[in-house]
């Protein structure tokens, strides 16, 4: 070897190889193997790392992060949890599925245990284009263990709703070759939930290349029926792909519902056949359009991991490019202030644009948009109609608008727009009903000029659910609970996951900065905010709540790191409303932050890889001496 020096590797399936320090691995280093002196121990439910040399009672990293807690790593956590602490090893294809369902529920039942199958195989270390190579060599006991799951889902309804009872029982026993996992669930969902839980009592096993498993009981429901997320694709258009990844990742969250503010003033990127030219004026490319072959893949795969598509059309503001075409087909304006300078006089933000109120063709554009959306979203349980940030300047200064007003005695002042405006939202509720071929679908709304208490009048409770997106101290909360307004809570002081950037106008940082952390995230708990300004957690009004991202500095580049894991933080405190604060949540957190990028997210790195290591040992506490990167 001439006198150089050697280091020792052990090669998967080979010999002990020395090998020269200035030696490149080759074919076989996707192989490579190094034995590690560390490994865990259990101590008051926190996994302790040590020295492995001539210990005892020790366990792998893995399996120290399944047993050693009652709740595991499970998340979100449930309300009721027992969790063994022995496993199981087990191959993923000794699994079989014996539904007890009707009809489109079986259906849907083995789409989930599909997406269940191959989450287990992406546990493996080496997973790739869809595959893992399972290797072994395994004993007789693993090669053998025979994961049976039986799952009975009592109702046939397929529709996810407000009142769905999302709820299930989970049981896993051990035997001595059959692996038993019974899942009771009142609702499909219920039960695909049920399997998101028992994907997270499943581990890699390090030293068996196999499986493994941990004897549980759990009982679980979610403390809020809306549980969702804004994303806004008109800003940046976002793929297909990508929000296919998101839905997967709300599926390991638990989370319900995909706000999509799919239009704004920036553009129209879907595609409608009856009106070609909204997305033909208004998409940013051809290649950046949603075809309704897409929307209707969209929600089917929405539906099986159990989640709701909830679309949006901001309207009056908050629209303008695709709006263009209505003078060249003798539609006159349908949209004023399209584009118009200076911005800053005529809306919040470039580029601006409104409907035009004194055009009635307006209304006919707007019930087509609908009668098309109700289609492609059918059955559309809810809508969003916007419906925030009007620009008075803008329809004040317009021609036509203004003659409108004078001329049909409507007045010019500030009121008199909002009462049209009013009248605006009365109209649009119209549509929606007729495009739903005279169904009642409940509208939401966010906080607005219109929601304060001078004109609040307008809008019928029993019609409209609000959707908060003020601070958390805003005035508008007691407001609208005490006149008996359901509500979801989107306060941008703590669920505003675009916040904290530098400003994309002008220098500085963007208007709702800073930065919400997970922890900030976490903390948030609508029942306190309400308690808190109201007397009363009103939890017969409060539906839940939504974590917003809004895309003017987002695409798909940066889109997982934006809303994951964050995303899972809001999550865990609609599903589980915890009464502890972000600190008991730290280690599962950061633990499924891991698991989420295994499933294929690149969600953001909260903290280095030492902390997962080496739980609870990454805090602060005073005096804080020195708290550099370096």
């Amino acid at each position: 070897m001439s006198g150089r020096m050697r280091i020792v590797v052990v090669v998967a399936n080979l010999a002990v190889l020395c090998l020269p320090t200035n030696h490149t691995l080759a074919a076989s280093e996707g192989d490579f193997r190094m034995p590690s002196p560390w490994a865990w121990r259990c101590v008051s439910g926190r996994c302790v790392k040590e020295d492995s040399s001539g210990q005892v009672g020790l366990t792998t990293f893995n399996m120290c992060k399944l047993t050693c807690s009652t709740e595991g790593m499970l998340w979100p956590r449930p309300v009721s949890a027992i969790i063994g602490d022995q496993v199981t090893p087990f191959l993923p294809w000794m699994m079989r599925l014996q539904p007890i369902c009707q009809g489109e529920v079986c259906n849907l039942l083995r789409e989930a245990y599909d997406i269940f199958t191959d989450i287990l195989h992406r546990y493996h270390p080496h997973y790739a284009n869809g595959k893992a190579p399972w290797t072994g060599p395994w004993d007789a006991t693993t090669e053998l263990q025979v994961l049976q799951l039986d799952v009975t889902v009592a109702s046939n309804d397929t529709i996810l709703t407000l009142d769905t009872d999302e709820s299930y029982d989970l049981t896993v026993t051990i035997g001595t070759d059959l692996i038993s996992v019974i899942v009771i669930a009142p609702t499909y969902f219920g039960a695909r939930h049920a399997l998101e839980t028992l994907s997270q009592l499943v581990e890699y096993h390090e030293t068996a290349d196999a499986l493994m498993i941990v004897p549980a009981m759990v009982s679980d429901g979610p403390a809020f029926p809306y549980r969702g997320l804004l994303l806004d694709t008109s800003r940046n258009f976002v793929s297909v792909g990508a929000l296919e990844r998101t839905l997967d990742a709300m599926a390991a969250c638990k989370l319900n519902t995909l706000h999509w503010h799919i239009t704004d003033s920036h553009s129209f990127p879907l595609f409608l056949d009856s009106l070609p030219n909204m997305a033909y004026y208004g998409a940013y490319s051809a290649r950046q359009v949603y075809t309704p072959a897409q929307v209707r893949n969209l929600m089917k795969y929405a539906q099986v991991r159990g989640v709701r598509l909830l679309p949006e059309l901001d309207a009056p503001a908050h629209v303008g490019n695709g709006w263009q075409w209505g003078d060249k087909e003798g539609l006159g304006q349908l949209a004023v202030c399209v584009n118009q300078e200076p911005w800053q006089s005529y809306c919040v933000e470039p580029p601006c644009g409104q409907l035009n109120l004194a055009n009635p063709n307006m209304y006919d554009v707007l019930g087509q948009i609908y009668k098309e959306l109700v289609q492609l979203f059918s059955p559309l349980e809810l809508f969003h109609f916007g419906g925030d940030e009007v620009n008075l300047n803008c329809w004040n200064t317009t021609e036509e608008i203004f003659n409108f007003m004078v001329d049909n005695g409507y007045g010019t002042n500030e009121s008199d727009y909002y009462h049209q405006w009013a009248v605006f939202q009365g109209r649009a509720l119209e549509l929606l009903h007729e495009a739903a071929g005279g169904r009642d679908v409940p509208g939401v709304l966010w906080t607005s000029h219109l929601t304060k208490p001078e004109y609040l009048e307008y809008l019928n409770p029993s019609q409209y659910i609000i959707q908060i997106w003020t601070k958390k101290n805003d005035s508008s909360i007691n407001n609208l609970l005490s006149r008996g307004y359901r509500v979801i809570f989107s306060n941008y002081d703590a669920w505003y996951l675009d916040c904290g950037m530098g400003a994309w106008v002008g220098e500085g940082n963007n208007w709702c900065s800073p930065y919400k952390g997970w922890q900030t995230v976490y903390d948030n708990s609508p029942h306190d905010i309400a308690f808190t300004e109201t007397g009363s957690p009103h939890t017969d009004l409060i539906l839940g709540g939504e974590a917003a991202l809004w895309t003017e500095q987002v695409d798909d580049a940066t889109i997982d790191s934006k809303l994951w894991p964050r995303g899972a933080a809001i999550a865990e405190r609609l599903w589980t409303n915890p009464v502890t604060n972000w600190k008991a949540a730290e280690i599962r957190f950061i633990n499924h932050r891991q698991r989420m990028v295994q499933r294929g997210m690149q969600a953001e790195r909260i903290q280095p890889q030492w902390c997962h290591q080496n739980e609870g040992l990454c805090y602060l506490s005073e005096p804080l001496l020195g708290c550099g990167g370096t």
